[in-house]
């Protein structure tokens, strides 16, 4: 998750494909480290799907 988590506040317009694909994770993991991460409040998404991005919250 902490990988996650750095990439997303490297480059907070990453795809889920792409973070998959850096993480070695499956694509439903990283689904489900970014939605422990939203529920926790250290991230949330600003905008939609295809034009939005990622806001990192907190850091720890």
């Amino acid at each position: 998750m902490e990988k996650i988590f750095d990439l997303l506040d490297a480059n907070p317009e990453i795809s889920q494909r792409e973070l998959a694909k850096l993480t070695g994770l499956s694509q439903r993991g990283v689904e489900w480290n970014i939605k422990k991460l939203k529920d926790e409040g250290s991230l949330r998404r600003v905008g939609g799907r295809k034009a939005g991005h990622w806001e990192v919250v907190t850091k720890e």
